[in-house]
């Protein structure tokens, strides 16, 4: 029973990984589109977003199975739970990767944000990246320490929003309001993406230490 149990955790941790991958790439695609205005890039991000939800159908089929047949306890039943709260993270990444790429889609053939604002975009985009790659080896190799960087991370995101908010809400800011409400919801939605993942570096140091951890921001 207790190799049955391993095997099971085993491939939990390969469905997360699978899903960690997976919102890493279309975030990164999303990027694409939505600084490029590439319909064909945000249209695949659109169209995939149901694979990462049906792993993550997978994910709480599994833990409910694991927990059913092996009726896990202390140690073993904090493993199988945060297996869920960290699918639950990954598929609402999945989410908002989806959501830029919605946008870029919408206000395609024309670029969904201003030149102004791309190098902003570009770079949460670059620490956004950075934060699901970080996610997906600690998927793999849990580890406390690893886990609690991803807060400086997501500290940095929140440094490029108020950046965005500073070129939007200048005097000399000539695009309007449409294009404004546009590159605020973006940049919410890469600050969302990024607090999932400092939810999954959380999760992940409750898993190695027992100690619940609660972000600042």
């Amino acid at each position: 029973m207790r190799e049955e149990y391993q095997a099971d955790l085993v491939e939990v941790s390969r469905l997360l990984v699978t899903m960690a991958e997976s919102v890493r790439a279309a975030l990164r695609k999303a990027t694409t589109a939505l600084l490029t205005a590439d319909l064909s890039a945000a249209e695949a991000v659109i169209n995939r977003d149901r694979e990462v939800d049906a792993i993550y159908e997978q994910v709480e089929l599994k833990v409910a199975d694991t927990i059913a047949r092996q009726a896990p306890v202390a140690s073993d039943l904090r493993r199988v739970i945060t297996a869920l709260h960290i699918g639950a993270d990954l598929e609402r990444m999945g989410d908002l990767a989806e959501h830029v790429a919605k946008t870029a889609a919408r206000r395609h053939p024309s670029p969904a944000v201003p030149a102004e604002l791309r190098p902003t975009f570009k770079s949460m985009a670059q620490v956004a990246d950075e934060m699901a790659e970080k996610i997906t080896a600690l998927i793999g190799k849990p580890n406390a320490e690893g886990a609690a960087q991803l807060e400086k991370d997501d500290d940095a995101i929140d440094d490029l929003e108020r950046e965005l908010f500073k070129i939007m809400l200048a005097d000399d800011w000539p695009y309007g309001a449409e294009t404004a409400i546009d590159g605020a919801l973006l940049g919410r939605f890469y600050e969302r993406y990024a607090d999932h993942a400092v939810n999954i570096g959380e999760h992940l140091i409750y898993l190695v230490t027992g100690e619940t951890v609660t972000s600042e921001g």
